[in-house]
């Protein structure tokens, strides 16, 4: 089975995000890390099945909130560049590798 990483900005942006909706709602952190985990899941058992948004970067939609993985798949390797707030800056993590 394929590993994962997080970019360290990713990994601080999931952080965050986990921080920002626990606070909203106790226990929607907690909901919103597990949709995450669980697009990463997908994403580990099955790299290619999503869309292309650049030459190596793909986008896996997140259940329930509106945020996105943004990955590369490098050998039997999944790197997550991003945890993406879609309704936000889009292309910021561009830069990240």
């Amino acid at each position: 089975m394929m590993k994962f990483s997080f970019h360290e900005e990713a990994e601080a942006e999931l952080d965050q995000t986990i921080g920002y909706y626990e606070d909203c709602l106790p226990g929607l952190g907690l909901d919103f890390a597990g949709e995450i985990y669980a697009a990463i899941d997908r994403i580990v058992q099955f790299p290619k099945a999503w869309s292309l948004i650049s030459r190596r970067t793909r986008r896996c939609l997140v259940s329930r909130f509106p945020f996105g993985v943004i990955y590369q798949v490098k050998s039997n390797h999944v790197r997550v560049l991003a945890v993406a707030d879609l309704r936000r800056r889009p292309g910021y993590w561009r830069g990240r590798k």
